[in-house]
């Protein structure tokens, strides 16, 4: 009688056992212990199940520069990549979102003049790598409590309308007394322009026959922060 021939065990892809160790790693040292690019690899462990990421990873950090970038990249520039599907570039995107979640959740309905760096840290995350202009508008009322976060308006890579009227509209509509307000430069550079200036007088103008005041208008960017309250500009 013949042997049975016997079955050669089926072998593990070579990314499983990388797999283990780097979440080993995360469990262990937290996000500091790793690069950017082995973060993305563990975002994308759960969208890309059987296939080697780290690859992925690192074309995605060589396009965008960083996990930010990775982030706030659009799903169609995010599915421009090889290996990135629909599905797995709105994986992406609903992890920005969520962190985004989590850091305008940190600001709501406490006195947000005693959090300013938590302010600056959600706006940064929310609108600094934006490809065009939006203006932000966050309601205070009179404890200096955030309560409500909206973007009024969105425009171009250099341009966003803003209404002084509709500003106060809204204000009155949702009880707010006081306002602080965001825009950002996608251009990189936070310094204010002219225009911004002059905007900015218009609203706190429009604001002073309703008690409403102005705490401070924040120009963000990819590159840093500007606070027209402490360059003396309001």
């Amino acid at each position: 009688m013949s042997a049975t021939p016997q079955t050669k065990p089926t072998e593990k892809p070579h990314y499983t056992g990388h797999r283990d160790r780097l979440r080993a790693r995360f469990l262990d040292g937290g996000a500091d212990a790793l690069p950017d690019y082995e973060l993305l690899e563990l975002m994308l462990f759960t969208a890309i199940p059987r296939r080697d990421v780290k690859p992925i990873a690192k074309t995605l950090i060589d396009r965008f520069k960083n996990i930010n970038g990775v982030l706030n990249a659009s799903v169609s520039e995010l599915s421009a990549i090889n290996g990135i599907s629909d599905t797995t570039a709105t994986t992406i995107k609903v992890i920005h979102a969520t962190g985004l979640r989590l850091l305008q959740q940190d600001i709501m309905a406490r006195p947000i003049l005693n959090s300013w760096q938590r302010l600056i840290d959600y706006c940064q995350a929310a609108m600094a790598n934006d490809t065009k202009e939006s203006f932000r508008l966050l309601f205070l009322n009179k404890k200096n409590e955030v309560i409500a976060d909206e973007v009024q308006q969105s425009g171009t890579v250099d341009h966003t309308p803003a209404y002084p009227r509709e500003i106060m509209k809204r204000s009155l509509e949702l009880g707010a007394t006081a306002l602080i307000l965001v825009h950002n430069h996608p251009s990189g550079d936070p310094a204010p322009s002219q225009a911004d200036i002059d905007l900015t007088r218009t609203i706190i103008a429009a604001g002073k026959p309703f008690d409403i005041t102005i705490h401070d208008h924040l120009i963000v960017s990819r590159n840093g922060t500007s606070s027209f309250k402490t360059m003396g500009l309001m």
